[in-house]
């Protein structure tokens, strides 16, 4: 499926250095997000017998009651995160209205690549003090992902091939990369992978996706 340019920057039409996700600005949602994930950072880090974990429990939830109570139907809300057929603000990965993203924002490259600076913390750990192998393949799968739309093409995820070269570390810039470079009929070739900033190359892919989209929620 070809991408619009009129909704998606391409290369060769925008200039070297677009950002192709939605970065985090100063908004209420995006101070409300960016405070979330700082919590559930915080709760992973602190004294489990000295922070008064009781009356921080009893404030959290008053918190959810409070955003559930302004809640609408998950129908209508799927709409809502769905209008138009730009980026998007809610995906686990760049969303800067989804606590769970890191956020990592990309950026389109002249050379037909994307890439993005990221720091992970203990939220993202699996082995001690690295990332966890599943969420390398997030990131790695969603960065090919906005690759594709960067060369005008967008599809399904049908394979990746993951493979781990080494732990990747936590609390360090890690480059998160990823690259178009063959179409076949339908079948679109997508390769990425993730390095420290001295190049060391930790996680790389190489993936295969398919011209078919879900589409997106419209109102009745």
């Amino acid at each position: 499926m070809k991408v619009d340019p009129d909704t998606h920057p391409i290369v060769g039409k925008a200039p070297d250095g677009t950002v192709l996700t939605s970065a985090p600005q100063d908004t209420p949602v995006d101070r409300a997000t960016a405070a979330a994930r700082r919590v559930v950072n915080a709760l992973l880090r602190t004294d489990r017998g000295n922070a008064n974990l009781e009356r921080v429990a009893e404030e959290l939830n008053s918190i959810a009651e409070h955003l559930e109570e302004h809640a609408p139907e998950v129908e209508e809300r799927l709409v809502d995160m769905w209008n138009g057929e730009g980026v998007t603000r809610h995906d686990p990965v760049a969303g800067p209205e989804n606590a769970v993203a890191p956020p990592l924002v990309l950026t389109g490259r002249d050379d037909g690549s994307v890439e993005g600076v990221v720091t992970l913390t203990l939220p993202y750990q699996g082995p001690p003090g690295h990332v966890h192998g599943g969420v390398s393949a997030l990131l790695l799968d969603h960065t090919l992902g906005v690759a594709n739309a960067w060369a005008g093409r967008s599809g399904a995820t049908a394979q990746l091939n993951v493979r781990y070269h080494r732990p990747t570390p936590l609390f360090v810039p890690l480059t998160v990369r990823g690259r178009l470079v063959s179409q076949d009929g339908a079948k679109i070739n997508t390769v990425g992978d993730i390095s420290t900033a001295d190049g060391t190359v930790c996680v790389s892919v190489e993936a295969l996706f398919v011209d078919k989209t879900i589409p997106r929620p419209r109102p009745r």
